[in-house]
């Protein structure tokens, strides 16, 4: 594949942003189904509106209505309960002319064809950006998450993983290509760097950040590829009856390295496991992938696409998170910098070829509270 030039300082202050204005990729980390801590913002008339769909689609002019979760899109999630069915549903709201169903509706279909627990489906208005569908509960894996049960939490979770990336058609997705990883890593100077810290990299900087991001990308171009859910984490798994994880905001799934939501999910923006407790839950998803014929790499190399693909993922995610205080106002997404920064400094300085990037951008963090807006 014909390689994105360089040339032209991609990253250098002196060139605009490749995308300037756009909003960029997103990085849909829910707050889950049931979560505290949210806050939904939906006109009178959209609830209206909604509740007539829900009612419809029910056929229960008496349904209760109440907040779900919000997530970090403009999309929000709602319980309807029905006592004349004696369950519960929810309704996904995707503001028209804002956010499209569609993605979500066809990674759902996917999903539950490989015989997954995403939601299911039992009426849609895309025109109105409505879709009902079944409530996976709000017991999400990051509330429940301790030392003691982790294992027995992560076990299904990681099997549904070999499941998506082995069963689920690819077919239509978008490839998580190279001109997206570079835009994806553009947030992290824009928001982060300059935005959040207030820094200007200078020349000196900027090559060490564009050294870096190409190691970065070089390292997830030369994996295997496969189904990537992109915010397989804590706060997108439910615990279920049945054992099997519900599964949600699979919406931005594309195809690509077979290591990345392995990453998300083990190097998890909001839960920090032991090193050795991630490398050992890592190579024995290595293992399962190479009983499948999915991979024939060693440990040495599935550890470095593992570490650089989670680096990859984390300066992105630096600035996604303070790209919501900013522009979303959701200052909330702050509080979780300093693990995200932890994370990239702990692979960047135990590689030698990253190790001038990891100094720099220690030095220029420095003792800095993350979690304070500039």
């Amino acid at each position: 594949m014909e390689r994105v030039p360089f040339s032209g300082a991609l990253f250098r202050r002196a060139r605009p942003w490749r995308f300037p204005g756009c909003a960029g990729p997103r990085l849909d980390c829910s707050p889950g189904l049931g979560a505290p801590g949210y806050n939904v913002t939906v006109t009178n008339e959209r609830l209206q509106a909604l509740r007539e769909f829900a009612s419809r689609a029910l056929s229960d002019d008496s349904l209760t209505i109440e907040p779900a979760s919000v997530d970090a899109s403009f999309r929000s999630y709602w319980r309807v309960k029905s006592e004349a069915r004696g369950e519960s549903f929810v309704v996904m709201e995707a503001p028209v002319g804002r956010m499209s169903t569609a993605p979500w509706l066809d990674v759902a279909r996917r999903l539950r064809a490989a015989g997954l627990n995403a939601p299911q489906v039992f009426a849609e208005d895309p025109h109105e950006g409505f879709v009902l569908m079944s409530d996976l509960g709000s017991r999400m894996y990051q509330w429940e998450l301790d030392q003691s049960n982790a294992d027995a939490l992560y076990a299904p979770a990681l099997e549904a993983l070999v499941t998506m990336q082995t069963k689920v058609s690819t077919d239509g997705l978008d490839p998580y290509d190279e001109s997206k990883l570079i835009m994806e890593l553009e947030l992290f100077p824009e928001w982060f760097l300059t935005k959040h810290l207030g820094l200007e990299p200078g020349s000196s900087g900027w090559d060490k950040i564009e050294a870096a991001f190409t190691i970065l990308i070089d390292a997830a171009l030369e994996q295997p590829t496969a189904f990537v859910h992109r915010d397989y984490h804590s706060r997108n798994l439910m615990i279920v009856p049945t054992g099997t994880p519900g599964i949600l905001d699979f919406q931005d799934a594309v195809v690509g390295p077979v290591t990345y939501d392995l990453v998300s999910l083990l190097r998890d923006c909001y839960i920090e496991w032991p090193n050795e407790r991630v490398y050992a839950w890592a190579n024995a998803h290595r293992d399962k992938l190479v009983d499948r014929g999915v991979l024939k790499f060693g440990e040495l190399r599935w550890k470095r696409w593992f570490d650089l693909m989670g680096l990859q993922r984390h300066l992105k995610v630096l600035g996604i998170f303070c790209r919501l205080n900013y522009r979303d106002g959701k200052p909330q997404y702050l509080n979780h910098l300093p693990l995200v920064l932890k994370y990239v400094l702990q692979i960047a300085e135990k590689n030698k070829d990253l190790a001038d990037f990891a100094t720099w951008l220690r030095k220029r963090v420095g003792d800095r509270d993350l979690t304070r807006a500039a």
